[in-house]
């Protein structure tokens, strides 16, 4: 089914919020707690095209790795390997950053409270509550906010440079369903990690050289019996080194292509040999397999709406009133689709606001929460999500069998997601190495 309203695009906002919750709750929930104590003396260890980076910084990014760590019961490596991924970690974050400001991505405070309010939203926590989660969790609140800028930046630059050149061509959907068709169990799922020891761009011969006996060195212990996401912490170039190198649970299209077929053949903790791609040196392992291939049937609501924007020529006021003056008009008699005709500012209003027959899932949060909350026939009160002021009449529901049409559009993800995480490797590793870095006597 194909949306025309732009509020049906998959919102960063709407992901964000999920994502931050599990954060909050999960990963920053370990976060900087030196951060509320007074800092007596710091130095700069590194310089990253003119931006330093401070021992406070290092350890602070270490305190918070340990903690997640000893959470998830993974035994740390030894200090300073773990201190050189967090440094690699600290400069490409750094140089994405300088990069994204340099171009032209400002993240203002008016987004970064619309992020908190959805965590919170998204936590059944009002602000207060969630200003105390933090405070419980040593996690000062103006720290929290920078993060949150910072994540919300990083992944408008994805969007911009990467994500918005990934095209996914409908014969690549066909093909892609015609081999999971063939297989007689139909689509699997497979919880992987993997290693990956990288090679410079341009890189000479002795480094590639270096790099392979450095890969094959890490393969050898870890055939050995030493723990996989201890090593991959300890070892792996990769942007999720520092969780282990877990890819969690994926299907083939999902992965890299230098995995898709290898991992068909593997058996649950099995480890592959060393894989070469453009990147670098692979090691992957295989933790567990199961199976997709069900029917699905879903709720489908037939729903339509009015839209009036925020933008910056459209204030929060002005949005507001235009849309309580559609209220009032559609309380005095006029149909709903008229009045949707001549004031809504969403392409669907020249349908009458008519959004057809909606999935679940297929709106942003905020406004999938009001519509599922209203019967057939029953109108919303005004409300707000990330695109404006918006009232909702519901048609009608349904139960509708979405199989095929869920297995294109899971289809379409799936390529689209492979294809970007391996573009977003490559533009990271460009990143880094265009960056200048400058360590400061004594401490590389």
């Amino acid at each position: 089914m194909k949306r025309h309203s732009t509020f049906f695009s998959f919102s960063f906002m709407a992901m964000f919020a999920a994502s931050v919750g599990a954060l909050l709750f999960g990963n920053l929930a370990c976060a900087q707690t030196t951060a509320a104590k007074p800092i007596l003396l710091d130095r700069i260890v590194l310089i990253v095209n003119e931006e330093a980076i401070t021992r406070h910084d290092i350890n602070a990014q270490k305190n918070t790795i340990l903690q997640r760590m000893q959470a998830a019961n993974v035994t740390p490596p030894p200090d300073s390997e773990l201190e050189h991924q967090i440094i690699e970690r600290l400069i490409t974050e750094k140089a994405l950053m300088q990069f994204a400001r340099e171009t032209g991505i400002r993240t203002d405070d008016t987004m970064i409270d619309r992020a908190i309010d959805r965590v919170a939203q998204e936590n059944n926590l009002t602000l207060e509550e969630l200003r105390a989660a933090l405070a419980q969790e040593n996690i000062p609140f103006p720290y929290y906010r920078e993060e949150l800028r910072k994540q919300i930046t990083l992944q408008r630059l994805r969007e911009r440079d990467v994500d918005s050149n990934i095209v996914v061509t409908d014969a690549e959907v066909g093909a892609y369903l015609k081999l999971v068709n063939a297989q007689a169990d139909g689509e699997t799922e497979y919880l992987v990690s993997h290693i990956l020891v990288l090679i410079p761009d341009q890189a000479t011969p002795d480094t590639i050289n270096e790099r392979l006996a450095r890969a094959e060195d890490i393969l050898k212990r870890l055939r050995e019996g030493v723990d996989f996401a201890q090593t991959a912490v300890a070892m792996s170039d990769a942007s999720d080194a520092l969780t282990g190198g877990a890819l969690g649970w994926r299907t083939p299209a999902r992965m890299p292509a230098l995995f898709a077929d290898l991992v068909r053949t593997m058996k649950n903790d099995q480890l592959s040999d060393i894989l070469r791609s453009p990147a670098g040196f692979h090691i992957l392992k295989l933790h567990d397999s199961r199976n997709r291939n069900e029917p699905k049937v879903v709720e489908q609501t037939h729903a339509r709406h009015i839209l009036m924007r925020v933008s910056e020529t459209a204030s929060e006021d002005d949005a507001k009133q235009k849309i309580e003056r559609a209220v009032q008009r559609i309380e005095a008699g006029e149909p709903f689709e008229t009045v949707a005709r001549l004031m809504s500012e969403d392409a669907s209003g020249a349908r009458g606001g008519d959004l057809g027959w909606i999935n679940p899932g297929d709106t942003v949060p905020d406004f999938e929460r009001i519509m599922d909350a209203l019967k057939p026939g029953q109108k919303s009160e005004p409300f707000r999500t990330p695109f404006g002021w918006h009232l909702i009449e519901v048609i009608e529901r349904r139960q509708q069998d979405v199989t095929e049409e869920h297995q294109h559009e899971q289809a379409r993800q799936a390529l689209r997601q492979r294809k970007s995480d391996e573009a977003f490797e490559d533009f990271l590793r460009q990143t880094r190495d265009s960056a200048y870095v400058e360590y400061k006597t004594g401490e590389r």
